[in-house]
């Protein structure tokens, strides 16, 4: 998918730091090459290339893609940056099949994050998969299996985990610099694009449609969905909450460290803005409360406006977190500011994007075994809890009920219609997850 304006922005910064070579991956100059096959080279895959391309402990052995000619354009972009020549193809069972390969890279779209993911751990391969880390609530929860039964790294791309200046504020947020959190919000606040009204059409040559549906049913082709805008409709994405929201829900979580599901969800949205064939909302508010120990509550808010022409609170996607002695208000891209009583600038940690050379760092070091698998920053069982909090929204919005959930069960309480959504239909087709 191609970057929007605030993902280019982010990915500069992220292509700054990689190309300065830090010190950690010049460290690993002389480490045995990780073997590796990326799937999805196009848009945020891309990203992943170039920046791989600056370490020297990897070598690219398969470059997949249903476009031959996104698998041909990221082979190219590897031979000419490492001088290294991956084999190509459409189908990523030729990477998952190579006994060679040791990591995947899945940066497919997200109907395909937990089938591949989940094929690829039963390979014995390790994987790192872009965000949200499924389609669906259940999903996320046979992604954790089967990184366990096949004791292998699931990272997940929030790269604001591996971030310098985002793991500081998350510490001075445990040091109690603004006292107890009692509650967290983020918000998406920007302009996108209206996706106008695309007839159904036959695919191009160069995309074989049938591997890129994969195991979802099928639907007629619309150049909506391929090469850019397939997570705006329910069949192949999870909206914006899913695309850019994650990334400042899973920050305002962690802030507010609650590592459960939540207990009850609420939601209200709608397309205000858009009219265009887009079927998640372009406006969003979602609540979520959890229930501590002790009878406590934690309370989280989710704010979406894609129509945006300004930013919120100097952030197009932001955190804040109130405390009872203080909040703190900023966001990924250009750093915090630590407030006190009476709204007392205690204070500033600026920033400039976030580093996602780091974050690949951090998941090679755990398929090395130089690191744990429960050192990885964004592993699966740490994002499931993030990017559910997209999907339980959105089931909210769309069933327009105010849901009561079980975080230990992973279910819906007195509410039929919402439990359907927490999984999705499949076809027959080989990537089918098990226990679907």
């Amino acid at each position: 998918m191609k970057p929007t304006l605030p993902r280019r922005r982010f990915l500069q910064s992220a292509s700054v730091a990689a190309m300065a070579a830090p010190a950690i991956v010049r460290a690993a100059t002389e480490t045995k090459k990780t073997r590796l096959a990326m799937i999805g080279p196009g848009g945020m895959g891309s990203n992943h290339v170039r920046t791989l391309c600056q370490r020297k402990d990897v070598e690219f052995l398969w470059v997949i893609d249903a476009d031959a000619d996104r698998a041909a354009a990221g082979a190219k972009t590897i031979q000419e940056l490492t001088g290294q020549t991956p084999q190509i193809a459409q189908d990523m069972r030729r990477a998952i099949d190579d006994k060679a390969v040791e990591a995947c890279f899945m940066a497919t779209p997200d109907h395909w994050h937990a089938p591949g993911t989940i094929l690829a751990a039963d390979a014995g391969k390790h994987v790192y998969v872009e965000k949200p880390c499924s389609h669906n609530l259940r999903e996320g929860r046979l992604m954790i299996e089967a990184a366990k039964r096949n004791q292998v790294c699931v990272q997940v791309g929030t790269q604001s985990r591996s971030t310098g200046h985002v793991r500081q504020i998350i510490e001075k947020i445990r040091s109690g610099i603004i006292g107890e959190v009692l509650v967290a919000k983020a918000w998406n606040s920007q302009k996108r694009s209206d996706q106008g009204h695309r007839p159904e059409t036959e695919p191009p040559a160069n995309l074989d449609y049938d591997l890129w549906l994969g195991p979802v049913p099928a639907v007629p082709f619309r150049k909506t969905y391929h090469p850019a805008h397939w997570r705006w409709f329910f069949h192949f994405g999870s909206g914006d909450f899913g695309n850019d929201g994650v990334h400042d829900i899973d920050i305002a979580r962690w802030g507010l460290g609650v590592e459960k599901h939540p207990s009850r969800i609420t939601a209200m949205g709608d397309k205000l803005f858009f009219d265009d064939d887009q079927e998640w909302p372009d406006t969003l508010y979602c609540g979520f409360e959890y229930e501590l120990p002790g009878s406590k509550k934690r309370q989280l808010i989710y704010e979406q406006r894609i129509w945006n022409p300004y930013m919120q609170e100097g952030h197009e996607n932001g955190c804040a977190w109130y405390g009872t002695e203080g909040m703190i208000v900023g966001g990924k891209a250009k750093g915090w500011e630590i407030y006190g009583p009476k709204n007392q600038l205690i204070e500033s940690l600026p920033a400039n994007g976030v580093d996602l050379a780091a974050h690949h760092d951090n998941f090679l070091r755990s398929v090395r075994g130089e690191k744990s698998h429960d050192e990885l920053h964004a592993g699966i069982a740490i994002n499931h809890h993030s990017s559910s909090l997209c999907h339980l929204g959105n089931i909210a919005w769309r069933t327009g009920d105010a849901l009561r959930f079980d975080p230990a069960t992973e279910t819906f309480l007195g509410n039929e219609e919402a439990t359907k959504q927490l999984r999705r239909a499949y076809r027959e087709h080989w990537a089918t997850p098990k226990g679907v």
